[in-house]
Formats: C-alpha cells, sequence, structure tokens
C-alpha cells in the first residue's frame, strides 16, 4: 500500500482531518465492487478543495488516501456503532442507500480487513493524536476539525432534506460550552439552514479526539453537497455554490479556533 494519509504541516493550533476523501483502492477490493460502489458515490468529494481556506490560514491538514470502501476511519477499531439508527460500520458492507457494496462473494476477508486496520486505520489515527499532542505542547492546546460531506437527501440515514450545515459536538462533549454558543451564533447570522448534534452529533474521530479536559477541543462538520456539487455522479464541482459557502465554512472554522483560544489566553 501506499502511505495511507497525506500530511501538510502547518503554524496555528489547528487541525483539520479529512478522513473520508480517499479514492485509492487495492485492486483486489476495486475489483469485488458492485457497479455502483465503484462510482465511490459515499465520498465526501471536494472536501480538501473547500478547506483550502484553512491551509492558508496555516491549519494543518490531514487528508486520506483510501476509500472508505477499504476501511471506514470515522469508526472505532472494534466496529461499535455509533448511531441507534441505519448507519454503515468499520467495513461497510452497504452503501448509504442500502445497496451492497460488493458482488456476491466478493466481500472483503478477513485477512483484507486485518491489513486496512493496521496498514490504513492505525496511522491515520496515530498520526491525528501525534499532531494534537504536538499542537498542546507548542501552544497548550490543541483543535480539531473534522471535516465532512453526504448527499442531501438519503431516505435510509436520514427523513426528508439534511440541513446545509451540520454541526456536532458530541451532545456538547467535545468542545467549550461557551464555543458551542458562538457556533450556534456563528451559524445564525448566515443564510445557510443548520442544526448542532441532530442527526451528525460527530463520528468517531470527534468522539474519540475531542477531550477538552485534556485541552483536545473538536468539531465535526457534516456539509449538504446540494451546496457545492452535483449529487449524482460523476460529482461535478459547483464553482459559483462553493464560492458562496466558503465564506460561511470559513466563519466557522475560525469561530472555533479563536473562541477555543481565548479560553488559553
Amino acid at each position: 500500500m501506499m502511505d495511507s494519509y497525506e500530511y501538510i504541516g502547518g503554524s496555528i493550533p489547528l487541525l483539520i482531518s479529512i478522513p473520508h476523501g480517499g479514492t485509492e483502492l487495492d485492486p483486489e477490493v476495486a475489483a469485488g465492487l458492485s457497479d455502483e460502489a465503484r462510482l465511490l458515490p459515499d465520498t465526501d468529494w471536494h472536501i480538501p478543495v473547500l478547506y483550502r481556506f484553512a491551509r492558508d490560514m496555516g491549519a494543518h491538514i490531514l487528508t486520506a488516501r483510501y476509500s472508505r470502501m477499504m476501511i471506514d476511519l470515522n469508526r472505532p477499531a472494534d466496529d461499535q456503532p455509533l448511531y441507534q439508527t441505519a448507519t454503515t460500520g468499520l467495513f461497510p458492507a452497504t452503501l448509504f442507500n442500502g445497496t451492497p457494496a460488493f458482488l456476491p462473494g466478493k466481500e472483503l476477508s478477513s485477512e483484507q480487513k486485518e491489513r486496512s486496520l493496521k496498514e490504513i486505520w492505525y496511522p491515520y489515527h496515530n498520526k491525528i493524536q501525534s499532531v494534537l499532542d504536538e499542537l498542546k505542547g507548542q501552544f497548550g492546546y490543541a483543535v480539531l476539525f473534522d471535516a465532512h460531506s453526504i448527499a442531501s437527501r438519503i431516505p435510509r440515514l436520514f427523513e426528508g432534506r439534511l440541513p446545509d450545515l451540520n454541526l456536532g459536538t458530541n451532545s456538547g462533549a467535545s468542545c467549550l460550552p461557551r464555543v458551542q454558543e458562538s457556533l450556534a451564533d456563528c451559524c445564525g447570522k448566515q443564510s445557510y439552514s443548520w442544526v448542532i448534534n441532530g442527526r451528525f452529533k460527530g463520528g468517531y474521530i470527534t468522539r474519540a479526539y475531542g477531550q477538552p479536559e485534556k485541552h483536545q477541543h473538536a468539531l465535526q462538520l457534516e456539509l449538504a453537497q446540494y451546496n457545492y456539487m452535483e449529487e449524482q455522479p460523476p460529482f461535478a464541482y459547483h464553482r459559483e455554490k462553493a464560492d458562496r459557502l466558503i465564506p460561511v465554512l470559513e466563519r466557522i472554522v475560525r469561530t472555533l479556533l479563536e473562541e477555543t483560544g481565548r479560553h488559553y489566553s
């Protein structure tokens, strides 16, 4: 396998994690995918482009290379479910819409799963913690922003259309209370629909690394893809829509960083 992630170092106490932006596949895994899964519809398309502003800010950027069809980096290594409602696991057997991810008899073998866990999941998570430790050593605290997107309508996962901006703080446990209040105030001053701790409260990354008592603060943002791209193949990027969305994303990221920093100033 190639390196399981791309890491770009930064200069401020902020790490942007993009665990579902990868599209690489091992050849034998790719050969076993169903026709629909080969299109990688559950990818968080174009997220590195949307968050290019964060790199310009000086954020550290960690991006997965491999598709979640190999292994889902936002699920726990023991594959315990994060939600009581419909979801997908560490090794997705179905797509979000419920159709099979693999051809009959071509599902991931135990050896393939073990290899992906060892060579993709653990390196990504070890890197998250090592960067957070580095930031805490330098600044006294660290901020993790877990960046995601999803189709705005997936009946199997949620009813109706998803709000445009879905912020998750593990029900308030992954960041300081006043930070969540400031994020709500920030979202209330823009035109996109939004919710905090709605259907998406934060996946494993937010829950595992959002530990304010250890000076680690985390937020997940799940974007409805309608606002910046086509939600059907070939999943084209809409620059005009994206250009309207990006300033809102930047205000959210800056609010998270600045309000957390005030606690340590």
